[in-house]
């Protein structure tokens, strides 16, 4: 995996983890509001959850268990015999 193509992963993986984890943690008012968000916290969380995920995807792909060169290869194959 090239560095662009990793930082790319990453900022991917990280937006997902962001909404996964933007609801837990935070107090909410009697209309449903958020009083305080802790969004620091989650940020924090987010990254550390993202940098484990990513880190799982790169195993993956390094040790070609993985490779979506090999899927894009197999769809143009069955393209071509269609």
């Amino acid at each position: 995996m090239g560095l662009v193509t990793g930082i790319i992963v990453f900022l991917l993986i990280w937006w997902v983890s962001l909404f996964a984890v933007l609801p837990f943690g935070h107090i909410r008012d009697e209309d449903g509001t958020p009083v305080q968000a802790n969004l620091k916290k989650k940020f924090i969380w987010t990254s550390v959850v993202a940098a484990l995920i990513w880190l799982i995807v790169f195993g993956l792909i390094e040790a070609e268990i993985f490779s979506f060169r090999d899927m894009a290869m197999e769809m143009v194959q069955e393209d071509k015999a269609r």
